[in-house]
């Protein structure tokens, strides 16, 4: 039985941080595998500022070597309508039913579900397991205690909370704020995708 972490975002351009923090969930959770979900841009909740096939380009350059990543666009091929988390979870356990499968996300994230702003929250918590990573101003344990639906299925299993232990919170949004202001963001993504960045002059 494999343990299986599944780690959406928009990957609008994937950061070093992003690739950190997935090698330190795995490290400390004991993931056999990271599965990397870029989102899709036909999510009303999100506004993509880069075509879906620059952020595939970049992703796949970004993992590569590490036999621990992988990506799967299942996300990008959904139609609006059906871009839910509780469907996507539904999908990765259905594909891996014999492993542990694991929903990766910061702790701002728990805060919206608390607030129902996701969809489908109660059958979401109820049958999914959490990694939940720790997000500045965020209480982890407050926000669980405080909402009737998380605190309920809070059993010990639910919910792993990890505190990272370094507020490397550089974000996408800087990174392309840097790139269209003529900053050099250089180091805080891949070299491959800094390169790829440059030469499809994204983000100006």
């Amino acid at each position: 039985m494999a343990r299986i972490g599944i780690y959406g975002s928009s990957f609008d351009p994937v950061t070093n941080v992003h690739l950190w923090t997935a090698s330190t969930i795995a490290h400390r959770c004991k993931l056999d595998r990271i599965i990397f979900l870029p989102c899709s841009n036909r999510r009303k909740d999100k506004r993509m500022k880069t075509e879906d096939h620059h952020r595939w380009e970049m992703l796949q350059l970004a993992i590569q070597g590490n036999d621990k990543f992988v990506a799967d666009d299942y996300e990008m091929k959904q139609e609006a309508w059906n871009v839910y988390t509780y469907y996507t979870m539904n999908y990765f356990k259905s594909m891996y039913p014999n492993d542990e499968v694991f929903f990766i996300m910061g702790a701002d994230l728990l805060v919206d579900i608390a607030s129902g702003k996701w969809g489908y929250e109660e059958p979401l918590v109820t049958e999914n397991r959490f990694i939940v990573m720790a997000r500045d101003g965020v209480d982890m344990l407050k926000t669980i205690s405080s909402s009737p639906l998380l605190r309920n299925a809070d059993d010990g299993n639910h919910f792993h909370l990890v505190d990272k232990g370094l507020a490397m919170e550089i974000s996408s949004s800087y990174i392309r704020d840097e790139f269209g202001k003529g900053g050099e963001p250089r180091y805080l993504l891949p070299e491959a995708c800094y390169e790829y960045i440059k030469k499809h002059n994204l983000y100006r």
